[in-house]
């Protein structure tokens, strides 16, 4: 009596026959433990998805919000470099002898220098995850959700003059249902009267074509830099695209606060400089 090296099976006669059925019954056994993963992953993706526009929503007070959706995004962008951070540990400890290592030095800068195209996709992203708040003080969150799926059409027509990209009919046919759906949607939901083609209507147009089209390019392009580099670990990869979004989001958080802080130092002059001309006005008087 053996046991396979593989799926650990106990055979008392090894001949081709029992090892190929007993490799079957493992790989069935493992392709069903991988579809049920797989369809935890979508369901949890798709609840997730769904939830974000109406939570966002929820955090609204009185139309506007009270809180900063840079901070927001740079703290999601935090998290989601510990995340990657962990499961870059974790391949790590996974790795067998002779392999290249990780986590050396030397490796981990070679990555950075191939990857550094990963930080036109966390540029675009980062203004994306700011517009998703934005889009919230406009239409309401079922309205916002079905204009992200418009994302899907540029997708797709990106990848088919970008990067060659064929499809076939019945996603050409889901495509033009998606695009229908829309439309329906919109005319329902599209404002009335004059007040449609008021500015802020026009900035809501403005923003929704920003919105459409801005993640659909990062899509594509962070499409073409994670396949350039097949050597990289996706993991490594999400780190540095997830990296750049943190320091994009920061960068724009130190701009709004000096942009802020001069709007208060222009304040103050302007008190001063009143102050100063009352004063003068007084003793003139007073002469």
């Amino acid at each position: 009596m053996i046991e396979c090296s593989v799926c650990h099976s106990k055979l008392v006669s090894p001949t081709t026959k029992t090892v190929s059925r007993a490799y079957d019954r493992h790989r069935s056994k493992i392709s069903s433990k991988h579809h049920a993963l797989n369809v935890i992953l979508v369901v949890g993706d798709c609840i997730l998805v769904g939830l974000q526009p109406i939570l966002v929503y929820m955090s609204k007070v009185d139309g506007n919000f009270n809180f900063s959706p840079i901070s927001v995004n740079f703290l999601t962008e935090v998290a989601k470099v510990l995340f990657a951070i962990v499961m870059l540990l974790f391949q790590a400890r996974r790795q067998k002898v002779g392999e290249k290592p990780l986590l050396s030095v030397s490796a981990l800068v070679q990555a950075a220098r191939n990857n550094v195209l990963l930080a036109v996709p966390a540029l675009l992203y980062a203004i994306n995850n700011y517009l998703k708040f934005i889009m919230q003080l406009y239409f309401n969150p079922a309205t916002v959700k079905m204009l992200s799926n418009m994302k899907v059409l540029v997708i797709a027509l990106l990848l088919k003059i970008i990067m060659r990209r064929r499809f076939s009919l019945i996603q050409w046919e889901a495509l033009a249902l998606l695009l229908i759906g829309i439309t329906i949607n919109q005319l329902r939901s599209s404002p009335e009267g004059t007040t449609a083609m008021g500015l802020v209507a026009t900035g809501a147009y403005l923003y929704t074509l920003i919105f459409v089209t801005v993640p659909s390019f990062a899509s594509v392009y962070n499409e073409y830099a994670l396949k350039s580099q097949y050597d990289t670990s996706i993991y490594l990869q999400n780190l540095f695209l997830y990296g750049y979004g943190a320091i994009f989001n920061f960068l724009a958080i130190l701009g709004t606060a000096l942009v802020k802080g001069m709007e208060t130092i222009l304040r103050y002059i302007r008190v001063l400089s009143r102050t100063w001309i009352n004063l003068a006005l007084v003793s003139f008087w007073r002469n």
